[in-house]
């Protein structure tokens, strides 16, 4: 019995020892200030942090994308946001500022895919965006690929604005919803006004789009799918003033 103590005693004592020299082990190998170098790493989220631990990026798969009642530094995420993979970016303020997402599957009907990199004004949305759409419906498929500025209302923020268009989702007649919506617009409370777009639009002319500041279409300057050149001037009723060729 006492040799079986004494062994007991041994392999106790054994454990403990190896668990604590594992244990220094690691603690070093992580608090080393030199780099640690990996091969292949398969993760399904990464969050990039400041020492203080404000996230300043976040780099994800489609399950680990922030939506619903998730906050990031201390802050609600865009509830309704469909979830794709790719990467969010954030101030210094811990306030989201843009970000880099795309997505892209075939259905019974064709494909839909899509991919956007977007800046945001500061606790706003996006100001500039670089976007492609490729969306094909039996033997029809339409791709627009551009860089678009927008200018955006100053006068609420990020979760005001979510605010907002949680109040106009929960209105069911599409009629009146419509017709809010429009009311919030005209106060500068929500939406967009495009400035400026560059590239393949949906009708499938390549050029550059200018717009007036209340998003009317003021001049163009692109070649047509009938692979023409035309340039148009517009006047504020949305009347082309001067083209070439005439």
């Amino acid at each position: 019995m006492k040799n079986i103590n004494r062994e007991l005693v041994v392999l106790r004592t054994f454990a403990i020892c190896t668990v604590a020299v594992i244990t220094a082990m690691l603690l070093f190998a992580f608090k080393t200030k030199e780099n640690q170098k990996f091969g292949t790493i398969d993760v399904e989220r990464i969050n990039i942090v400041e020492s203080d631990g404000t996230v300043k990026m976040i780099i994800t798969n489609v399950e680990q994308f922030p939506n619903g009642s998730a906050t990031v530094n201390g802050r609600e995420v865009t509830k309704n946001r469909k979830k794709r993979s790719g990467m969010l970016y954030f101030n210094e303020d811990g306030i989201e500022c843009g970000g880099f997402i795309y997505d892209g599957a075939k259905d019974e009907n064709g494909h839909s895919s899509g991919l956007s990199l977007t800046y945001d004004q500061y606790d706003g949305d996006q100001v500039m965006q670089l976007r492609n759409i490729d969306f094909k419906k039996g033997e029809e498929r339409m791709v627009s690929s551009s860089l678009v500025f927008n200018d955006r209302t100053a006068n609420l923020t990020q979760q005001e604005v979510t605010k907002v268009m949680e109040e106009l989702e929960l209105i069911e007649d599409k009629k009146i919803r419509r017709q809010k919506y429009k009311e919030y617009a005209d106060q500068g409370l929500i939406g967009a006004t495009p400035r400026i777009v560059l590239g393949k639009t949906g009708s499938q002319n390549n050029g550059l789009f200018l717009f007036g500041e209340n998003g009317e279409t003021k001049a163009m300057f692109y070649v047509d799918k009938g692979n023409n050149v035309k340039l148009e001037v517009y006047d504020d009723e949305g009347k082309v003033t001067n083209s070439w060729p005439e």
